[in-house]
């Protein structure tokens, strides 16, 4: 059960829940060991129970912790305490693309384009490390505050789909490509169509298949040819609708084959988004719907069987790595709400074939050999880097691994950085476990910002989590970054942005420095540096044991709030009931200090909770006055009319026949809040005489109008 305010894995301390979705919760955390925030996603119970689930989920966790990207939300650790599995993540601040979605209800083109440009290279970079995500949906992609677009649950969707799991946690079969609602196999091209699908809905706001349930929809994305995005939109440009149909072919042959090649033609788009440029694959194979064959099950099989032992290779060795990946720089705020849609559980069917059953066991046995040659290169690597001495004159340190033992973690070689952005040599190293900082030095020959060299050189072993050096270009003109430590936040922001710098802020508790005023900054005062660069200031918070945190208590019952203030430290202040009309009867809808801001310990929290929207009565005090000539133009005056007074709720006050106008009306009590005065009267057409000089009677005619009355609430 998880509390807030405990500790996890002795060292992250949880400090409030931030979303909630099928297979986990999400929680805001503290890392005590490396002072930042993060979040941890926390199993829910019913997963934490399966073994094989579990076994599968650190296995795929482990393997998207080799991911270091700035489009994907990074995984720094994987966990699991008295039955409580958990993984910890990059914490970004912001929403979910659903819900941008959601908000504009659907986006221009060049919008979302950039952002499609944004997935796929954080799609790409797992790609390139051999792992596919095979849920891709708006729900998985996070827009941080600062606009940066990051694909999150790498590796979560594998273990969940490894092990037939409901698919009501795997998210909405809405976005999942033909081969997927089949059971069958999947790979890279299968993110190709999802995200395609994504991209329809960006452009559209809408998905392109819906039904009644989850295997209607599933048969129309095997079937049914995909709708345009244009017959929607059709202001959308012929090469972005190009695009989003090559990504949802069908056939995964006849997709993009990469999403380098995707991320090309998206950029192009951009330039000319007119042009005719995207060229449509055309494979000798069959492209459209058709029966699964003997053959077809063999090939599939002996496929995902070669898939899963070059996945089994790839996480072994991001097993050696994950160590060092816990120690990657401060992640930014995080802000993750899971939407997950309600699907069905759609089970596998094959024929059995014996010859078939025969050839596949003697496969299994085959790749198990080879995991067990794996895990046993693993291990001499491991004992290598044990017996081997530290060199004292090493130019970097070991951070060895977070439980202290003193064990050093596997070594992995020096790439070649020098002549790399920093953004991009940092990247590279934090891929391979490494850590780095950069120092700046001016240069006449090189660009700013370009690495010139490191303080290790290339091809030397490295044990995993050390820390490199990266000597970078200032340019010719480097400006020298300003001491700022000891001031306000305020003062040290405004002096960093006047000279050029963009300016981050990081916050930590301090028993030494007081509330507001800067701590340390990164880079140090001294170094020269390109103009631009981001400045990191860590802040103080004041000493921590003297301030409490003030939990988020809109919207929550007033039972649950009242526990939420007492397990924070604080007491319950003044409650009291108020009309509201955003919140629901019984739910907190004002709390005295707003969430997130420090208060001392045992600070009274004054709550309101909402009594629902006040209901009000009305009256109607008129006189109905009888028909205008704009409402009955052949009305004449004295003529019966018969009157109907009907509230919005369908209740009759009035219903009579007069010929006397003005018409008193006085009632009281009523809930709604107007209503419709039904008026009827006949109308006779004069007599006509025929040519026999017969008289005809006129036709009688009977004619109805209505007329809108509001009424007055009562005091």
């Amino acid at each position: 059960m998880i509390k807030i305010g405990m500790m996890i894995g002795d060292r992250y301390e949880i400090l409030e829940k931030i979303g909630t979705g099928g297979m986990s919760d999400v929680y805001k955390a503290k890392c005590h060991k490396l002072n930042r925030f993060v979040a941890v996603k926390i199993l829910k119970q019913e997963f934490s129970e399966n073994a094989n689930f579990v076994s599968k989920f650190r296995i795929e966790a482990q393997a998207a912790a080799g991911l270091m990207h700035p489009n994907i939300v990074n995984v720094y650790d994987v966990g699991e305490e008295n039955g409580i599995y958990y993984i910890v993540m990059e914490l970004v601040e912001g929403i979910t693309l659903k819900k941008y979605i959601e908000k504009k209800a659907r986006l221009s083109f060049k919008e979302a384009v950039s952002i499609a440009i944004q997935v796929s290279m954080g799609i790409e970079a797992a790609h390139n490390n051999h792992i596919i995500h095979r849920d891709i949906k708006p729900q998985n992609i996070i827009i941080s505050r600062e606009g940066k677009v990051k694909v999150t649950d790498f590796g979560i969707a594998k273990a969940a789909t490894s092990n037939t799991i409901t698919s009501n946690v795997m998210g909405s079969v809405h976005y999942t490509s033909p081969e997927q609602a089949r059971g069958g196999y999947s790979d890279e091209k299968s993110d190709v169509y999802s995200l395609g699908v994504t991209l329809f809905e960006m452009l559209t706001g809408r998905v392109p298949f819906n039904g009644e349930t989850t295997v209607a929809i599933a048969i129309k994305h095997i079937q049914e040819e995909m709708p345009s995005p244009k017959d929607f939109v059709p202001e959308i440009p012929s090469s972005v609708e190009s695009i989003v149909l090559k990504c949802c072919q069908k056939s995964a042959d006849r997709r993009y084959q990469s999403m380098q090649e995707l991320i090309a033609d998206l950029k192009q788009s951009l330039m000319n988004p007119d042009e005719d440029f995207v060229v449509q694959n055309d494979p000798d194979v069959e492209g459209g719907t058709r029966m699964i064959t003997d053959s077809d099950r063999a090939q599939i099989k002996r496929r995902a069987a070669h898939q899963e032992a070059r996945e089994y290779a790839v996480s072994a060795e991001n097993v050696e790595r994950e160590e060092g990946l816990r120690l990657r720089s401060e992640a930014e705020h995080y802000y993750e709400e899971e939407d997950s849609d309600p699907d069905e559980e759609d089970d596998e069917e094959y024929d059995y074939n014996p010859r078939m059953e025969r050839f596949t066991t003697l496969l299994a046995i085959l790749v198990g050999v080879v995991i067990v040659g794996i895990v046993v290169f693993v291990a001499a690597r491991v004992l290598r880097g044990m017996n081997n001495d530290e060199d004292p004159g090493s130019p970097f340190v070991s951070e060895g691994t977070d439980s202290g033992s003193g064990e050093q973690t596997a070594a992995v070689p020096m790439p070649d950085v020098k002549g790399k952005m920093v953004e991009d040599a940092r990247n590279t190293l934090a891929g391979l476990g490494i850590k780095s900082q950069v120092e700046y030095q001016e240069s006449d020959s090189i660009d700013a910002g370009v690495v010139i060299s490191a303080n290790v050189a290339v091809g030397d072993e490295i044990p995993a989590g050390s820390t490199v050096t990266l000597i970078a270009s200032a340019g010719t003109r480097g400006l020298e970054v300003p001491g700022v430590t000891g001031i306000s936040y305020e003062d040290a922001e405004s002096r960093l942005e006047t000279m050029g710098f963009s300016v981050t802020r990081a916050e930590t508790w301090s028993d030494t420095v007081e509330e507001g005023v800067v701590v340390s900054q990164m880079p140090d005062a001294g170094n020269r540096v390109p103009s631009g660069t981001n400045i990191t200031v860590t802040v103080s918070k004041g000493p921590e044991e003297q301030k409490k945190r003030v939990p988020n208590l809109m919207g929550h019952t007033e039972m649950d709030g009242r526990v939420e203030i007492v397990e924070a430290g604080l007491e319950v202040g003044s409650v009291s009931y108020v009309f509201n009309t955003e919140y629901e009867e019984g739910l907190i809808c004002y709390q005295s200090y707003s969430q997130g801001s420090y208060v001392e310990e045992g600070t009274l929290i004054d709550i309101k909770v909402s009594k629902g929207a006040q209901a009000h009565t009305y009256m109607y005090n008129a006189y109905i006055e009888g028909p205008t000539v704009e409402e009955a133009p052949d009305y004449v005056g004295g003529t019966d009319v018969r009157i109907k007074l009907t509230t919005d709720d369908g209740t009759v006050l009035l219903e009579t026949t007069t010929s006397s106008f003005p018409q008193a009306a006085n009632y009281h009590g009523m809930t709604s809040s107007g209503g419709t005065i039904t008026m009827t009267y006949i109308v006779t057409s004069e007599p006509v005489i025929d040519e026999a000089g017969n008289t005809i009677p006129g036709e009688t005619q009977e004619k109805t109008f209505s007329r809108r009355v509001e009424f007055t609430v009562e005091g």
